[in-house]
């Protein structure tokens, strides 16, 4: 395990299901903001006094937070109705790293290894390449979402509601899935569920391929706001196999709305981030 978990009592547990009303989720958010203000830069995080519990829900494909504390929060997870849940790839790297301890709806631990598993199954929306980017990302210190899933649906005042991550997906069933995010009428975050242009590219195995999810990522930011997050710094596609063609590059480039792009490309687990220029050659006489 790549981190050490230190086991704390918790002093208000919260029960799997629980919701925490409005009042108090804003208190945790304030609170927040004003340690990760203390703390600066996020990559600086320290995680030994900072314990997250979560219980997995198999049926959403996710994690739902039942007590935390610190700002680690402030930038992971999605707000619904009071609650806050992790995504598979948020979920697996809270573990590596020793801040979550995961349980399922017993409140029996949840190993490591049968998180791998459930990554490596690929029905939560998540591919091994794409938890391998966005460990890389989240690692450097860069804020990761999903590509046009909202942090939140309550916008602050000031917040502007032209999203250009969210116009890339928006009217499509991957949005329509999270408006509520009610238990028992998500759907799991699979290929099915995604517009046909985000699935994966691929024509032949060994050329190249695009891997679920996308992703919206933002520079480190200790203001950053979940319920006014602003257009992200780039758009990040991962991938593995043959380099992309320019045909390749075209089509990501329309599909990301005019946002940069760079494509996180993975190779017997080494990540590499690659971006792209358009030049003009002079022409010779």
């Amino acid at each position: 395990m790549g981190g050490r978990l230190e086991m704390e009592e918790f002093s208000s547990p919260v029960g799997c299901g629980a919701t925490l009303s409005d009042s108090e989720l804003s208190t945790h958010d304030s609170a927040d903001e004003d340690l990760c203000s203390e703390a600066g830069s996020q990559t600086k995080l320290q995680f030994r006094c900072v314990v997250l519990k979560a219980c997995w829900n198999d049926e959403m494909g996710m994690a739902e937070i039942m007590n935390h504390k610190g700002n680690l929060l402030k930038s992971l997870g999605i707000n619904r109705s009071g609650k806050i849940y992790l995504s598979i790839e948020e979920t697996l790297f809270l573990v590596q790293i020793g801040a979550l301890l995961l349980v399922d709806e017993k409140n029996t631990t949840i190993s490591l290894r049968e998180i791998y598993s459930k990554v490596a199954e690929e029905k939560c929306g998540c591919s091994w390449e794409g938890f391998k980017v966005y460990e890389h990302l989240r690692s450097l210190g860069y804020i990761v979402g999903r590509l046009g899933i909202p942090w939140s649906l309550k916008s602050s005042r000031s917040c502007s509601n032209n999203n250009k991550a969210q116009n890339i997906v928006d009217s499509t069933f991957i949005a329509e899935s999270f408006k509520d995010l009610q238990p028992n009428e998500v759907k799991l975050l699979c290929e099915d569920y995604l517009p046909n242009k985000l699935k994966k590219m691929s024509r032949e195995e060994s050329e190249f391929v695009v891997h679920l999810p996308v992703y919206e990522v933002y520079l480190p930011n200790s203001q950053f706001k979940k319920t006014c997050p602003g257009d992200p710094n780039f758009v990040v596609y991962s991938a593995s196999g043959n380099p992309p063609s320019v045909f390749d590059i075209k089509e990501l480039e329309r599909q990301s709305n005019g946002l940069p792009l760079k494509i996180g490309h993975v190779d017997d687990g080494r990540v590499s981030l690659f971006s792209f220029d358009r030049v003009d050659l002079p022409a010779l006489p």
